[in-house]
């Protein structure tokens, strides 16, 4: 098997797995447009834009697998329409000129509204806004020749992420002593997926040939509510009772009037307003990895941040 892996983007989940592999003796090549990407002697950063064709050509020659975490450039559905689709078919097509397996950093949107723990069998069919066009994503690369594997997570939780429910509005506030912010109920339980964790899980399956052709759920630990993991990076960061503002899903859709950003946070605040919980176990036992505990992904998120002071 060749020692050679591609990443596709350098966000949280790119840059991780990277560091991942490097730690492991592999070659990676981590593409991005910019040209970024973490520095390691076995780490090549090359400027070439995933979505298009003719700069892709050739990239992908002799790597063992491809990892696709490239993003959009805006929390749009259309934007997500107009950039994700076609990037993910170039890199399928690309790949399957040589069988190269390749596995996508995907979130839990496909599932649309829930009413119970998300498991690996329950139908992925949102057919409205963002999630729709994750929907879409899902079924073009599970129709697509080229083998592939999905690892869906919940919001993220770790070093290198900032934009994300547990990402800089919590962790940056609360560690110069200011009001943070939440969106959505505090008091509802929900499943935060730690970055180390899906680049493993991404990895594994990678590697793993029973695993391809199918989806699976990232390790992710027991749900808690925002106001517990609120209390959690309090204590790591030595911050007694941080103070939190939260934004109601009312809120949102008023904001969202006058902010397309609001608008678009709004469109999801159904994952804030009730129980959204991620079932990893089915995953985890074909997997064969556990979660990280909690209050230890946390302190190393904390630790992370204050060297972004």
């Amino acid at each position: 098997m060749s020692d050679l892996h591609i990443v596709t983007g350098a966000g949280p989940v790119g840059v991780t797995i990277a560091e991942q592999l490097a730690a492991a003796g592999r070659r990676v090549r981590v593409l991005t447009r910019s040209g970024g990407g973490p520095e390691h002697p076995l780490v090549e950063r090359r400027k070439v834009d995933a979505a298009q064709p003719d700069r892709l050509a050739g990239e992908f020659d002799g790597a063992a697998a491809v990892y696709h975490c490239a993003g959009a450039s805006a929390y749009a559905a259309a934007t997500w329409r107009a950039e994700l689709i076609p990037a993910q078919r170039t890199v399928l097509d690309e790949a399957g000129k040589n069988g190269t397996v390749v596995v996508f950093a995907e979130n839990l949107y496909s599932y649309g509204r829930v009413d119970r723990p998300i498991t690996e069998d329950m139908p992925r069919t949102a057919d409205f806004g963002k999630p729709g066009v994750r929907t879409e994503l899902v079924r073009a690369r599970e129709a697509h020749a080229t083998p592939t594997v999905s690892v869906g997570a919940s919001d993220f939780l770790g070093p290198y992420v900032r934009a994300s429910l547990s990402g800089e509005q919590l962790f940056a506030p609360i560690l110069a002593g200011k009001k943070a912010k939440a969106l959505g109920r505090l008091d509802m339980p929900h499943s935060f997926s730690y970055v180390p964790d899906v680049a493993a899980a991404m990895i594994r399956a990678a590697a793993d040939e029973a695993l391809w052709n199918s989806f699976l759920h990232a390790p992710t630990a027991p749900p808690v509510t925002q106001r517990e993991l609120i209390d959690l990076i309090g204590r790591a960061a030595g911050v007694p009772d941080p103070q939190v503002l939260a934004l109601s899903p009312w809120m949102l859709k008023a904001l969202g009037l006058f902010s397309p950003p609001m608008r678009e946070l709004a469109e999801m605040s159904y994952q804030g307003a009730a129980p959204f919980v991620l079932d990893s176990s089915a995953s985890e036992k074909r997997l064969d990895l556990r979660p990280t505990a909690l209050d230890t992904a946390v302190a190393a998120t904390v630790d992370w941040w204050k060297t972004q002071a």
